[in-house]
């Protein structure tokens, strides 16, 4: 796998399947063109390739125009999105930075200079609400007429639905995943909902209740919703471990903090600074909140720890 963060690529001129998109999530939707890719990239011969965008080019715009309420939450991070991609054997995954520079490209200029010179791409497949371009000008017939002058095909998906007809989006996901409606986003995703992350130092005030946590950074604006839940931790041992976790920003113990997911580890002990970790989200128990006291806070703990027992005596691990 190849990783690019600019174009053209060095040392290579491989011809190229390509797609381009956010892929926030990589859900079923974005599955279902990823396999198209790798059918084509695979007929071809060609190398399966991935065009996305960082920032997001919607949260580029909001903040230039201080419309940081705009923002779109981010469903998974940038690392986690690369794994997914490599995982559904993507060759080469392109991070483009999305810059002003990209913003005023012209619709032409875009595929010249990414998808012609920068990728040599013979296929290129995208949603039919595809835009690009200085002020979204760029569309699909120009993609097509573009590419019968440079040798490359398109393709588009149209929209991919569940078994009852509703469609997959990445929006769809993220209001399922605001609400803490974990069935829906492992419906849309294939998989139940995960962050992962390298475990950092934290204040040791979990620790020192009884509940020592594994911190870790979580993308800001996050989708998923505040509060506590049920989650198997990847990446401490041969198997999964159970755990409950708090995603939020600690409000009993600290007044405008940074988002942080903490877990503990249900029965053990367990040193894990620096270790990368996956952490699965299995079942919304409660909102964050405020509690008056750190004793309160406590018996708070011990209930979540409870509920976590609870689904794994019902469910397993």
């Amino acid at each position: 796998m190849k990783l690019y963060r600019t174009l053209p690529r060095r040392g290579t001129t491989t011809p190229s399947a390509v797609t381009i998109g956010n892929f926030d999530g990589v859900h079923l939707g974005h599955q279902a063109i990823l396999a198209q890719v790798r059918e084509q990239a695979d007929r071809h011969a060609l190398a399966p390739t991935v065009m996305t965008f960082a920032p997001h080019p919607r949260a580029f715009f909001a903040q230039r125009g201080k419309r940081p309420e705009l923002v779109p939450t981010q469903v998974s991070s940038l690392r986690d999105k690369v794994d997914a991609l490599i995982q559904h054997q993507m060759r080469q995954i392109v991070i483009e930075h999305f810059t002003q520079r990209l913003a005023d490209m012209s619709a032409e200029d875009f595929i010249r200079r990414l998808l012609v010179d920068g990728l040599n791409t013979r296929w290129l497949m995208v949603g039919e609400d595809f835009r690009y371009g200085h002020k979204r000008s760029g569309d699909i017939d120009l993609l097509r007429s573009m590419g019968r002058q440079c040798g490359f095909e398109v393709q588009t998906l149209p929209d991919v639905v569940d078994a009852h007809g509703r469609r997959i989006s990445s929006s769809e996901l993220r209001t399922a995943l605001a609400v803490g409606n974990l069935e829906r986003s492992e419906a849309l995703l294939g998989r139940p909902y995960r962050l992962s992350g390298h475990v950092i130092h934290g204040r040791k005030l979990g620790r020192n209740l009884g509940f020592p946590t594994l911190n870790m950074r979580v993308p800001e604006p996050c989708a998923a919703r505040s509060g506590i839940y049920v989650v198997r931790v990847h990446g401490l041992g041969p198997a999964p471990l159970p755990a409950v976790a708090s995603l939020g920003v600690r409000p009993t113990v600290t007044d405008g903090g940074r988002l942080l997911l903490e877990t503990h580890v249900l029965d053990q002990s367990i040193h894990a600074y620096g270790k990368l970790v996956c952490v699965e989200f299995l079942e919304f128990l409660r909102d964050e909140e405020a509690f008056p006291d750190l004793p309160t806070l406590i018996a708070a703990i011990e209930k979540d720890v409870q509920g976590a027992r609870d689904h794994f005596a019902s469910h397993g691990l």
